[in-house]
C-alpha cells in the first residue's frame, strides 16, 4: 500500500465539505432569524394610515384603526368650533398643558391642525373604554350645558369636541391626539407628523 497522500484531492474534499456545511448552517439559520422578525400584520399595524375625508360632512365621525387603536376623524361645525372657547372654565386642562396628549402642532384650543377636522384616539384616559360620540346640544341625559362631545359609558367621563376632559370626571387627562398630517385637502395620514410644524 502506498503512503502517498493526494493533497489536491484532500483540499477538494475539505472545500466541498465546508461548502455543504456552510449551506446547511445558512438553511437552519434563515428560518430561525426570520421567526424573530415582526410579522407582516404587526408591521402593518404600526404603519401610517391614509384616510379619505372628501365625503366627511359636518358633524360626521369616521373610525379607522391605527396601531390597534380606534382613531376618530370628524368634521366640526362652525358652531361647535365657536363653543370650544366657552367651555374653558369647565375643563381640567383647557390649554392641554398638564399632560402631553397631542403633538406640538396641535397645542391650540381646537387641538388640531385645521379647526374643522379633529383627529384623536377614541379611548378614554380613565380605564381605556371607548366613549360614545354625542354631538347633539343639551340632550336630556347630559344636561342643558352640554355643547356636544364624547361620553364614556363605563364610568361617566365627559369630553368636549376637542377631546378635553371636563372637571370632576374620573378621566385624569384629555384624550390623545396622534401624529397626523394632511395630504392635500381631502386626505389625512394618521401616524405621520405634520411637516409645517414650527
Amino acid at each position: 500500500m502506498s503512503q502517498n497522500v493526494d493533497t489536491g484531492k484532500r483540499r477538494f474534499l475539505t472545500a466541498a465539505a465546508s461548502v455543504v456545511g456552510g449551506a446547511g448552517a445558512v438553511a437552519v439559520a434563515v428560518p430561525f432569524v426570520s421567526s424573530m422578525l415582526p410579522s407582516a400584520k404587526a408591521q402593518a399595524a404600526g404603519a401610517p394610515v391614509e384616510v379619505d375625508i372628501s365625503q366627511l360632512e359636518k358633524g360626521q365621525l369616521i373610525t379607522v384603526e391605527w396601531q390597534g387603536k380606534p382613531v376618530w376623524l370628524f368634521r366640526r361645525s362652525d358652531e361647535a368650533i365657536a363653543n370650544l372657547a366657552s367651555l374653558d372654565s369647565n375643563l381640567v386642562d383647557p390649554d392641554s398643558q398638564l399632560a402631553t396628549q397631542q403633538p406640538d402642532y396641535c397645542q391650540n384650543e381646537a387641538r388640531s391642525i385645521r379647526d374643522e377636522v379633529m383627529v384623536m384616539v377614541g379611548v378614554c384616559t380613565h380605564l381605556g373604554c371607548s366613549p360614545t360620540y354625542r354631538p347633539e346640544l343639551a340632550p336630556e341625559d347630559l344636561g342643558p350645558n352640554w355643547k356636544g362631545g364624547f361620553f364614556c359609558p363605563c364610568h361617566g367621563s365627559r369630553y368636549d369636541l376637542a377631546g378635553r376632559v371636563f372637571l370632576n370626571m374620573p378621566a385624569p387627562k384629555n384624550m390623545l391626539v396622534p401624529p397626523y398630517r394632511f395630504n392635500g385637502d381631502n386626505s389625512v395620514i394618521v401616524g405621520e407628523n405634520y411637516e409645517g410644524a414650527a
